[in-house]
């Protein structure tokens, strides 16, 4: 059984930095892309970070700068550092694991509030 379970959300104030995590089993993790995404309300799912099984990384314009993307393979886990936390950041984010366009799964997804 594919599991995403991803960590690391909460409220934070405006300039604040947080750390999220999301740890994958039941996958051989090492051969899976791995994204971020991110949902606010009322507005589509986007694309915030990708790395590839290679480590190569890719962002999105909105978080360019401030958002950094890494992965442990032998943790099965990816990160998501996030610091100059802005309002318009609040979102849920969820973790997401590809290795074909239809062999991808999906977490459940973390809180991020930004607010002071």
């Amino acid at each position: 059984q594919v599991q995403l379970v991803e960590s690391g959300g909460g409220l934070v104030q405006p300039g604040g930095s947080l750390r999220l995590s999301c740890a994958a089993s039941g996958i051989m993790f090492s051969i899976y892309t791995m994204s971020w995404y991110r949902q606010a309300p009322g507005k589509q799912r986007e694309l915030v970070a990708r790395i590839t099984t290679g480590g190569s990384t890719w962002y999105a314009d909105s978080v360019k700068g401030r958002v950094t993307i890494s992965r442990d393979n032998a943790k099965n886990t990816v990160y998501l550092q996030m610091n100059s936390l802005k309002p318009e950041d609040t979102a849920v984010y969820l973790c997401n694991a590809r290795k074909t366009i239809t062999e991808t799964y999906w977490g459940q997804g973390t809180q991020v509030t930004v607010s002071s």
